[in-house]
């Protein structure tokens, strides 16, 4: 296992600054995700991890080595790591355990030691049947794993994963997604894994550094992030909301558009505030209430039911189970009920979005 130290590392390509002053470290065992949008800098910390970009500023050490800094470049080869691509990288003209047994064959490794190590980690990745194959004679998930299983066989204290399922079909990404997360909790090693997909951040984690325009904008559980962003821009990135513009005064939330008052969850607060609410925390009730709406429309997901209501000027956004686009349709008359707010203080939607230009 290894423990990974950042601290001010700032990268730039010319003029253009991909990686403003970043600070964070990586315990041993953890399994940290780097999430967020294309060009946001996550991928550009990776490989300053992996050594291959040296930082503009700032110091990376792995355990108590320092091998990054402005003048210090500790090569990838000698930073005792794993990495798996986005393309699976394995050779075409090497078999399955050929493959695998790469980088014990280049550090001079037993012969005997090899093809246990080899063996050995096939089982883990429950490729042990397919040695003798070629990887034009496996599927996508299969060569996946085989790069897995290279990255891995020489036990490096450090694993890390540049977008590895990106490549994919929906059902085999999200199968892998617990076989990696298994995989490591089992060995016990330390994780970095870079990924833009919100779904495979949230079922992986142990904790998520979610990057925008190279800046760390919340570090924490996927439960905190989700439940407790910082700023609309999180708030929008993991997950579905909706956002409307409110004024806070006394214990009480105004929605000029919905034309009601919604309880504070900070009663002290005052003034402009942006509130977010996300789709899965407003139930439909047959029963008219304080908040009244019209159904104008209803999507059926099978599992999940989408509805569009209309509540005064604004259009609200409802997710409930399946079964519940056989109790109502569009055009009918419901309450809502708001089980929970996010409330950002000022109206500027634009600007707390941090809209990449």
């Amino acid at each position: 296992m290894a423990k990974v130290t950042i601290e001010n590392l700032t990268k730039s390509f010319g003029s253009h600054q991909v990686l403003r002053s970043l600070n964070v470290t990586f315990q041993d065992g953890e399994f940290v995700t780097l999430l967020g949008p294309s060009g946001c800098g996550k991928t550009t910390t990776l490989r300053l991890i992996a050594g291959f970009e040296q930082p503009t500023s700032g110091t990376i050490r792995i355990g108590n080595t320092l091998v990054s800094d402005g003048h210090t470049l500790v090569p990838p080869e000698k930073r005792d790591i794993g990495m798996v691509f986005q393309s699976y990288a394995v050779w075409p003209h090497m078999n399955v355990f050929e493959n695998v047994a790469y980088p014990l064959r280049i550090k001079r490794t037993a012969k005997q030691e090899v093809a246990d190590r080899v063996h050995r980690m096939l089982s883990v990745v429950h490729l042990e049947q397919y040695a003798e194959r070629l990887p034009s004679q496996l599927s996508g998930g299969q060569q996946q794993r085989v790069a897995l299983a290279r990255a891995l066989v020489a036990q490096p204290k450090l694993l890390l994963l540049d977008e590895p399922l990106s490549n994919l079909d929906a059902k085999l990404r999200e199968s892998m997604r617990f076989e990696i997360k298994e995989l490591a909790k089992s060995l016990g090693i330390t994780v970095i894994y870079v990924t833009h997909d919100q779904s495979e951040a949230m079922s992986m984690s142990d904790r998520i550094l979610l990057f925008n325009n190279g800046e760390v904008q919340q570090s924490g559980t996927p439960q905190e992030i989700y439940n407790h962003p910082v700023n609309p821009f999180v708030a929008d990135f993991l997950g579905k909301v909706s956002f409307f513009s409110g004024t806070a005064e006394e214990d009480r939330i105004l929605l000029p558009d919905w034309g009601v008052r919604l309880p504070d969850p900070e009663p002290s607060r005052r003034g402009a505030v942006t509130v977010g609410i996300r789709p899965e925390n407003v139930r439909l009730r047959p029963e008219a209430g304080e908040l009244q709406g019209v159904i104008e429309r209803a999507y059926y997901l099978g599992d999940t039911t989408d509805f569009r209501v209309r509540v005064g000027k604004a259009e609200v956004r409802a997710i409930m189970e399946g079964a519940a686009h056989a109790r109502f349709a569009a055009g009918d008359r419901v309450g809502l009920e708001v089980q929970s707010l996010m409330v950002f203080d000022g109206e500027n939607l634009q600007d707390q979005l941090q809209i990449r230009t």
